[in-house]
């Protein structure tokens, strides 16, 4: 009974963190619409922000399985959440500066604790009972990261999106007073919302260092790197990995894009429905005093929010449907969204795209215990590589970017602003692996 009391109070605890992280990795796709627009920045450009974030996964995921098997699970959480608070503070010289490249830094070193926690959180709860029950327990918790991404598009909308962005020519028009002015409420808008966030991780940081939790790592046996390289059901697990991760941060982070080329903002604000859900969403806000992206970034909870609402019913769901057949139909459900999104227009476009967030709930945390299953003390190597396969969500926004602008540049080099439709439908390759991955014979 101790035992089982122990697992529900680390399962408990670790909830927390899955909420923190979902909650900052979605801020982070508020910043890309704001940060293209202050640096003036193309699709490619843009979503280099999301190129250092999620590429630090990639550095940092093996190194972080070595570490966690000198000091264990609880002080690696430890330290990750001093990490992340520590990258929060980096936005503050980074908005005050205007320099994009502290900006980067910051995000790589936020990703760089986040990768620790990934590492160090997701195989822990798969610890946390029965291995049988390990993709439900998984779903669960990864629930509460969705409740985290739930809310922060509400957060970035208000707080990073709200006010109006002036290009480099307006800015020059301005009197030496009104530009520091101007430069001063523009970092404000960035550094709050961050310094905030800090505190509440070093908090974090503070309660997992004093609490008591069951450590339950094991020892990895010499070899383990080249016997899981080896295993063919492991590696289809990378891959899933990291097409999942790719797909779901393209369409995130370009959705308040992909609206302005859809051109609904006149029908939210003229539709008495649209215009109430999206005031419901800002908290009230009169959406007639905001910016255009604000409004449009309101929305994006909707994407983050049936991510939340999919995987409650997902850990329902396996009591009756094997994980791997149920993550086969979500798959193909998620690519019949993506095809109709570009086949359409205006909000059947936009509703349909969103759509895609419920059928993405299921998609990570399935994978992810598929792939550990049967793995038993490899499990941290595992994670530590199933986590490096996360930099598929810098690798294939980057791709999406780089071809919504060529479809976008017309012959004379400039941006139309109509690619990212063709784009994303290039994602309905990554929704067809993982349903491929799902149908496999030992995951249904």
């Amino acid at each position: 009974m101790n035992t089982k009391n122990n697992y529900q109070t680390a399962f408990a605890f670790l909830t927390i963190l899955f909420f923190m992280w979902g909650f900052i990795t979605v801020l982070v796709d508020a910043l890309v619409p704001r940060l293209k627009d202050v640096f003036e920045l193309s699709y490619g450009q843009s979503i280099m922000v999301q190129l250092a974030f999620f590429g630090a996964f990639f550095c940092f995921a093996i190194p972080s399985s070595f570490l966690l098997e000198k000091i264990g699970y609880q002080r690696g959480i430890v330290l990750g959440l001093s990490i992340m608070g520590l990258a929060c503070l980096l936005f503050y010289p980074a908005a005050s500066m205007r320099e994009f490249w502290i900006f980067i830094t910051a995000f790589f070193t936020l990703a760089a604790g986040i990768t620790l926690l990934q590492v160090a959180a997701n195989p822990y709860v798969t610890l946390l009972g029965d291995e049988k029950t390990a993709s439900s327990r998984l779903n669960l918790s990864q629930a509460f990261n969705s409740f985290g991404t739930l809310l922060a598009p509400v957060v970035g909308a208000i707080f990073l999106l709200s006010d109006t962005v002036m290009d480099s020519k307006a800015i020059e028009k301005l009197n030496e007073s009104d530009r520091l002015d101007y430069y001063a409420n523009e970092a404000l808008t960035v550094q709050e919302p961050f310094i905030i966030i800090a505190i509440i991780l070093f908090a974090l940081a503070a309660i997992f260092g004093w609490k008591k939790l069951p450590s339950l790592i094991k020892a990895a046996p010499v070899g383990g790197y080249s016997q899981l390289l080896s295993n063919k059901k492991f590696l289809f697990g990378m891959l899933g990995i990291f097409m999942y991760v790719g797909a779901e941060v393209s369409i995130g982070s370009f959705l308040v894009n992909y609206f302005q080329e859809l051109e609904v903002i006149e029908n939210i604000k003229n539709n008495g429905f649209f215009r109430g859900l999206s005031s419901f969403l800002l908290v009230g806000k009169d959406i007639d005093q905001l910016d255009a992206k604000a409004v449009l970034g309101s929305f994006v909870t909707l994407y983050w929010g049936g991510a939340m609402i999919g995987r409650f019913i997902g850990a329902f769901l396996m009591r009756f449907i094997s994980s791997g057949k149920l993550l086969m139909i979500f798959g193909m459900l998620a690519i019949a969204m993506i095809i109709i999104s570009v086949s359409s227009n205006g909000t059947t476009a936009m509703f349909t795209i969103l759509a895609v967030g419920l059928f993405n709930s299921i998609m990570f945390p399935t994978i992810f215990s598929l792939a550990l299953n049967g793995l038993d003390n490899l499990k941290a190597q595992a994670s530590g590589l199933l986590v490096m396969s996360i930099v598929g969500g810098a690798v294939i926004p980057k791709i999406i970017g780089t071809i919504a602008d060529v479809v976008s540049t017309d012959n004379e080099g400039n941006l139309t602003g109509t690619g990212l439709g063709v784009a994303f439908l290039c994602l309905t390759l990554c929704y067809g692996y993982i349903a491929f991955y799902g149908s496999t014979k030992r995951n249904l």
